[in-house]
C-alpha cells in the first residue's frame, strides 16, 4: 500500500467532513480552524513537524555516533551473532551476521526500556542497514516489514509517562494499570509477529522461536512481580535508574570495546553523527505529510463522528458503552502519540482517573506506538514508498491490542 493513498484518503475523508459541516450544520468558523487554529490547524502543526525533526538532530547525531564506533569495532556484528539464532527465523533475507540484526536488536532493547531518545536512532539505522539489502529501493523488503511491526507494537516493560499522569491527577493508585498494560502490549506484538509471518509464510513453531518467547515471558513476568511490590515513589525511581543507567552503560561498552580495539573514537563519532543529521532533514516532508493529514481529520471533527457512531451502535444492543469513553485514546494513537496522550488525560480529568474509561485511556495508551508517526520516519528516512502490507498489518495488531485492553479493563476493574 502506498503512502501516498493513505495520505490522500486522510486528506478526502477530513474535507467531506468539514464541508458537510459547513453547509449543512453551519458550523462556518472550521475551515479557519482547520488551517489556522492553534496547535490542532495546518499552520501550526507544520511547525510542529519540523520542530520535532530539529528536536531529532542532536539526538540522532549522538546515537548515530555511538553506532558508528560500535560497528567499527566490531561490537555490532558481535551482537548480530549472539541473536542470531532468534532472528534468522524471523528475518530469514537477512545474511548471518548482518549487521542490521544488531541493529534491531539495540532498537527493541531501548524501546522495551522506553528509551525513546535512543530507540529512534537505532531504528532508522536498523533500516538504513535493511534497506542495503533491499532488492528495490521504493519497496519496503519483508524484513523491513517484520522489523517495523513489531517496532510498532510499543513493547514497553514499564509505563511511567502514564504512572506519572495518573500521580499528578491524584489516582488511588497509580500504577494498578500496569499489569494490564504490560499484558495488553505483549499480546499486540505477539500479534503483529504472527500476522507477518503468517504473510510471509514463517513457521513460527520452532524450537529457537518458542524458547525465545517463553525466555522474554518469563523475564517479564519476574518483573511485574516485582514492580507489583513497590509503591509509587520506588517504581518511579527504579524506572529511573534502569533506563539512564542502560544508557550510560551502553556509552561505557561501546568506548571501552573502541579503546581494546585501538579505534579513533572520535573520528567514528563525527562520522556517523553526521549521518544522523542528513537523516533527520530528510524526515521532515515525510513527517510534514502525514502529521497534516492526521490534524485535518481531528480538527474536522471526524473522531468524534466515529465515537458517537459507535456509542449508538453499541446501545442499541443493549451492550454496556463505558468502554466507548476511552475508546477517543485508542483511535489517535495510530495517529499521533502527543494527541492519545492528551485524550488520556482528558479522559481522566473528564470522568476521573479512578473511573473506568479513564483506566482503559491508560491501558490503551501503554498497549502500541503511533503507527503512522513510525511509519513516516522509518519509511522516509530510507524513501520508502510503497509500504506493502506494512500498515494492515501494523493496524490490525493495533486493533488486537485494543481488544485485548478492553478485556483486561472489564477483568481487573470491572
Amino acid at each position: 500500500m502506498a503512502l501516498s493513498r493513505i495520505w490522500s484518503a486522510f486528506i478526502l475523508i477530513a474535507l467531506a467532513v468539514a464541508s458537510w459541516k459547513v453547509f449543512f450544520l453551519g458550523d462556518t468558523e472550521l475551515f479557519s480552524r482547520m488551517v489556522t487554529g492553534a496547535d490542532t490547524g495546518i499552520i501550526d502543526t507544520c511547525k510542529t513537524a519540523i520542530s520535532i525533526s530539529m528536536g531529532l538532530i542532536g539526538i540522532m547525531a549522538l546515537f548515530m555516533g555511538l553506532m558508528s564506533i560500535a560497528e567499527k569495532a566490531g561490537g555490532i556484528r558481535l551482537l548480530s551473532k549472539l541473536i542470531g539464532p532468534f532472528f534468522s527465523r524471523l528475518f530469514p533475507e537477512i545474511p548471518k551476521g548482518h549487521p542490521a540484526m544488531g541493529h534491531m536488536m539495540m532498537n527493541f532493547s531501548a524501546n522495551l526500556l522506553g528509551l525513546d531518545n535512543a530507540a529512534t536512532p537505532f531504528g532508522i539505522k536498523a533500516m538504513e542497514s535493511l534497506q542495503e539489502i533491499n532488492p528495490d529501493k521504493t519497496t519496503a523488503s519483508n524484513a523491513q516489514i517484520m522489523f517495523l511491526c513489531l517496532h510498532a507494537s510499543g513493547l514497553t516493560l514499564i509505563p511511567v509517562s502514564i504512572i506519572a499522569a495518573r500521580a499528578s491527577l491524584h489516582a488511588q493508585s497509580p500504577t494498578d494499570i500496569f499489569v494490564p498494560c504490560m499484558i495488553a502490549t505483549f499480546v499486540a506484538t505477539i500479534a503483529a509477529m504472527l500476522i507477518v509471518s503468517w504473510k510471509q509464510k514463517i513457521r513460527i513453531l520452532q524450537p529457537v522461536i518458542l524458547a525465545w518467547i517463553g525466555v522474554i515471558s518469563s523475564l517479564i513476568a519476574l518483573l511485574v512481580v516485582y514492580i507489583q511490590s513497590l509503591d509509587l515513589l520506588h517504581v518511579q525511581s527504579f524506572s529511573g535508574m534502569l533506563s539512564n543507567g542502560i544508557i550510560l552503560f551502553i556509552f561505557l561498552i561501546i568506548v571501552s570495546g573502541a579503546l581494546y580495539k585501538k579505534i579513533n573514537i572520535f573520528d567514528a563519532f563525527v562520522e556517523g553523527a553526521k549521518g544522523g543529521f542528513d537523516t533527520a532533514i530528510r524526515i521532515i516532508p515525510f513527517l510534514v505529510g502525514i502529521l497534516v493529514a492526521i490534524s485535518m481529520l481531528r480538527t474536522s471533527g471526524t473522531f468524534d463522528a466515529v465515537i458517537l457512531g459507535m456509542k449508538n451502535l453499541f446501545a442499541m444492543f443493549g451492550a454496556d458503552t463505558r468502554f466507548v469513553d476511552g475508546l477517543p485514546t485508542a483511535l489517535i494513537k495510530p495517529l499521533s502519540g502527543s494527541g492519545a496522550r492528551g485524550m488520556m488525560i482528558d479522559t481522566m480529568t473528564t470522568f476521573g482517573p479512578d473511573s473506568f474509561p479513564g483506566r482503559l485511556s491508560c491501558i490503551l495508551q501503554g498497549s502500541s506506538d503511533t503507527t503512522f508517526y513510525v511509519v513516516a520516519v522509518y519509511f522516509g528516512a530510507v524513501n520508502i514508498r510503497n509500504t506493502r502490507y506494512a500498515i494492515p498489518a501494523m493496524l490490525l495488531a493495533d486493533l488486537v491490542g485494543v481488544i485485548t485492553s478492553i478485556v483486561l479493563a472489564y477483568v481487573f476493574f470491572g
